[in-house]
């Protein structure tokens, strides 16, 4: 078998598991990942495929664990459960950081070393104590893309939120507003994350605002019920359309003119880095002397070769 099934096969392993998912153990270092997102979510499989092979490549016990139904106060318990059982590392997203600080600050008190990725700031992961912090500057990404927009000749939008309580979701619509100069206002919706509550949502907003010139999507959860939406409508390929992340059903838009552009986040990054990160640190005291940014990197159609190839696996 080659390299490249050997991973294949390790993925749709992995993707198979349900909660809790472990890779053979070796020289007795063990790295727990915790993130916010439910069961549902299945674009949390990259950030799973990323810690799996991060573990197997540096030879240590990596397990991934999440609350089913992406309940924060849930999320706060896993991370102390984590902390208790002795790992070496935990590495955690910080969907919410009244909720999260003082699970993770007690976790860096007991000895354990702490990288926040995916969600949160650098600054956070200071505050709590965390080593360092690995992911997407969100509100910058979304201040990027409205400048991109606005060269694009585009002055007002509608951003699609399916998880409005989190403060990152909140930053990129912001951004987005602030690289096109106007005001957020109305303009994020607040969807949920049912798909066909999404569709509908997007539909009657749009019904109700006719001039809408542009839709900012903030991940597959509200981009494929989006492109649902305007397929229904009548206005897939006329709208400007663009989203952050990427996925089976983004990658097909873009092919088809649907999405303009998706924003990559670069979440195999996420997860495999701190992995590497930690691994190191451990072993010869070596640390980066910064936070490692792993978006925003813009994907349109003329680069959809090895995207299309790994989305939803390590893209």
């Amino acid at each position: 078998m080659n390299k490249l099934a050997k991973l294949l096969a390790a993925a749709l392993a992995l993707v198979a598991m349900p909660h809790m998912v472990t890779t053979a153990a070796a020289e007795g270092e063990k790295y727990v990942l915790v993130s916010h997102a439910p069961d549902s979510d299945t674009w949390w499989n990259v950030i799973k495929n990323g810690i799996a092979l991060a573990g197997e490549q540096m030879g240590v016990e990596v397990e991934y664990r999440n609350p089913p139904t992406g309940d924060i106060a849930d999320m706060a318990r896993i991370i102390e459960q984590a902390a208790a059982s002795g790992p070496h590392g935990i590495i955690t997203t910080l969907a919410d950081f009244d909720v999260l600080k003082g699970p993770i600050q007690n976790a860096v008190a007991s000895g354990v070393d702490v990288i926040i990725m995916n969600t949160g700031t650098a600054e956070q992961a200071r505050e709590v104590g965390a080593l360092m912090y690995v992911g997407q500057p969100e509100y910058d990404a979304g201040y990027a893309a409205g400048l991109r927009a606005k060269g694009d000749g585009i002055g007002s939008f509608l951003c699609v939120n399916h998880t409005i309580q989190q403060p990152s979701l909140v930053q990129r619509c912001q951004g987005f507003a602030d690289g096109l100069g106007v005001e957020l206002g109305d303009s994020m919706l607040d969807s949920g994350t049912d798909p066909g509550e999404v569709k509908n949502k997007v539909l009657a907003y749009l019904s109700a605002n006719p001039s809408t010139e542009a839709i900012l999507a903030l991940g597959p959860v509200s981009a494929d019920p989006t492109i649902a939406a305007l397929k229904e409508n009548g206005m897939a390929g006329d709208i400007y359309f663009g989203t952050f992340d990427l996925g089976d059903e983004i990658v097909k838009g873009i092919k088809e003119g649907i999405v303009k552009w998706g924003i990559d986040q670069q979440p195999f990054l996420q997860a495999y880095m701190p992995v590497v990160i930690l691994s190191n640190y451990h072993r010869y005291g070596v640390l980066p002397g910064n936070n490692m940014n792993s978006g925003p990197g813009f994907v349109t159609n003329d680069g959809l070769t090895l995207v299309e190839e790994y989305a939803g696996e390590y893209r």
